[in-house]
């Protein structure tokens, strides 16, 4: 059985995730797909749009076989670790290819582009630190200093300051340094760019646009026609169950009142948490009463919207340095949700898996899972409200899910 992997978030599963999943099956022929996904915090330091089991439905529904959860500590992390996550597990299932979606659509560029920075890589690291000295962003430092290094000659490099390109190019890195056999494709992007609104004469729109809309015109009646539809009826019985989307705005009276609570050396313990900021974190905190004016009074230069973001996540969440450092990589596989088709991969193959597969939370009590369980606990907290206890716990209560 040919198994293709892929790494993601599907917040929502949308019609771009759906052509994703079908040209990645076309492309690499795959009887099984297998999807890694981020559980109730994502890489960009958000809290995910609905839970992670209603995007597992979406996903099974709509040609994912098997659903897996990436680790608390890869889903929120900078890009080369989360790739690094991803790619670790499919590897241990076993999987002959990962497919990514890209702006470029063509894998060759990115494979000149791992080979002449591995070449270089001395030159590139000193060159990011003079620039990042500059008071740049990381992101802009690396993208300034690949631009220098590239040559002029009759190979072609990917563009590294597009996002999903980024992305693309850390898969490729992260399945080198674990001399993982796996092989890359990617899936070339169509219309919506990660960012784009949505626009009326298309049925194709971002993730982003399409919560964008739902948040601005209080109705998820508008983004019908942008998702499969049982993305669309996952997202009608989450709007039945009186349960709040997921944003930080719903989140900030709770994410407030976790920085206001902190000294800020105890502050500066939080993963991500670096140079001083935390003072301005609990300067702003103070003094801001929704979440965008408090982003406002810290994003920079310097630091981004989405590094602050997940310094955010990380504080909410507990997360500190210390245990950030005390995980070194996956150590296991989470079944979150399968089909019949990816039950029988399982059947056939999880004696050559490296990692032990978990289906029941309660039989393991590794620290990277009870990340998970806390961050869940948390994240429908902060949805439902203190009266709702029905809901706490539900890694303990939910058994993967079966299409």
């Amino acid at each position: 059985m040919i198994a293709t992997g892929v790494i993601v978030e599907y917040n929502p599963f949308h019609n771009g995730h759906l052509h994703h999943i079908r040209q990645s099956r076309k492309e690499t022929n795959a009887d099984i797909v297998i999807a890694v996904m981020s559980g109730h915090f994502l890489q960009r330091g958000e809290p995910s749009f609905v839970d992670k089991w209603t995007r597992t439905k979406m996903a099974l529904a709509s040609g994912a076989d098997l659903v897996v959860e990436l680790p608390y500590v890869y889903a929120t992390a900078q890009a080369s670790d989360f790739a690094k996550g991803g790619i670790s597990i499919l590897d241990a299932m076993c999987c002959d290819y990962f497919s990514f979606g890209s702006e470029e659509g063509n894998i060759t560029p990115f494979l000149n582009s791992y080979s002449l920075l591995q070449e270089q890589n001395d030159t590139l690291q000193q060159m990011i630190r003079d620039s990042i000295q500059t008071g740049i962003s990381y992101p802009q430092a690396l993208n300034t200093a690949y631009k220098q290094l590239i040559p002029t000659n009759e190979l072609s490099f990917v563009d590294l300051s597009k996002p999903n390109n980024i992305l693309g190019f850390h898969y490729i890195e992260a399945a080198n340094k674990i001399h993982s056999n796996i092989k890359a494709v990617t899936i070339q992007r169509i219309k919506a760019g990660y960012h784009d609104a949505i626009e009326a004469d298309s049925t194709i729109a971002s993730a982003t646009g399409i919560r964008q809309a739902i948040f601005e015109e209080n109705s998820i009646d508008t983004i019908a026609s942008y998702m499969p539809l049982d993305s669309f009826k996952g997202l009608e019985e989450w709007r039945q169950s009186n349960i709040s989307f997921g944003s930080w705005e719903t989140f900030w009276p709770l994410l407030r009142f976790t920085i206001i609570r902190h000294t800020p050396q105890e502050l500066a313990n939080f993963a991500e948490v670096t140079e001083g900021i935390e003072y301005l974190l609990l300067r702003a905190a103070k003094e801001s009463e929704s979440f965008v004016s408090f982003m406002q009074k810290v994003k920079s230069k310097r630091y981004t919207w989405t590094r602050i973001q997940r310094m955010l996540t990380h504080i909410f969440t507990g997360f500190t340095w210390e245990r950030l450092k005390s995980f070194k990589q996956p150590s296991y596989i989470r079944l979150l949700g399968m089909t019949r088709n990816g039950q029988n991969y399982l059947s056939s193959k999880k004696k050559d898996f490296t990692l032990p597969i978990i289906s029941r939370a309660a039989s393991s009590d590794d620290a990277m899972l009870m990340q998970d369980i806390h961050s869940t606990d948390l994240y429908i907290l902060a949805l439902s409200g203190p009266a709702n206890t029905k809901r706490m716990g539900l890694d303990y209560k939910t058994p993967p899910i079966r299409v």
